[in-house]
């Protein structure tokens, strides 16, 4: 024999009651969680759009971003086919020239402006490597393309993540 079971008011009443608790709980612990996200400040910094249009081919702007130095370069075409004429086998962190810009946006190179030995902040179009980078505090030498060339520097600068909104606009973040 089948159980027939009726549904009772009893039923409709716990099920009721359980709802109500579950959706009371929620509502009590929600700003409990909400004031762990990020304040609007901190969320306004997270993004940055920079007007490259006055920058000339060869020369470097630095802006801040999340409290770092972020290194735009326009680079001219023999400095591409320099950067792309290197022997990956005589790096120290292997990655090619592509890998480090957008595709078909090959003059501008975009990276955090942070030596990646210690953190200090790299002089631009100094160093054995023309226009590149140095950071005199340890002797870490960069090439056109932000990657370790000479030094103590274990890894290439850090490419962050960013996005051409226009052809004089790139948004970093």
């Amino acid at each position: 024999m089948a159980d027939n079971k009726k549904t009772t008011r009893r039923d409709f009443l716990y099920t009721a009651t359980y709802t109500i608790g579950a959706v009371g709980l929620g509502a009590t612990i929600w700003p409990f969680i909400d004031q762990m996200n990020p304040d609007k400040s901190v969320q306004a910094l997270a993004t940055t759009e920079v007007d490259v249009s006055t920058v000339e081919p060869g020369n470097t702007i630095t802006v801040l971003w999340r409290g770092k130095p972020v290194f735009l370069k326009r680079r001219t075409q023999d400095e591409i086919n320099e950067a792309r004429a290197v022997n990956l086998k005589e790096l120290k962190d292997p990655q090619k020239d592509e890998d480090r810009v957008k595709e078909g946006k090959d003059e501008w190179l975009v990276m955090l402006g942070v030596c990646t030995h210690l953190g200090c902040v790299p002089l631009s179009n100094k160093g054995d490597y023309k226009g590149g980078w140095f950071c005199p505090c340890h002797g870490s030498h960069y090439d056109v393309s932000g990657r370790i060339r000479k030094g103590p520097a274990p890894v290439n600068m850090e490419i962050p993540k960013y996005e051409f909104v226009d052809n004089n606009t790139i948004k970093i973040g």
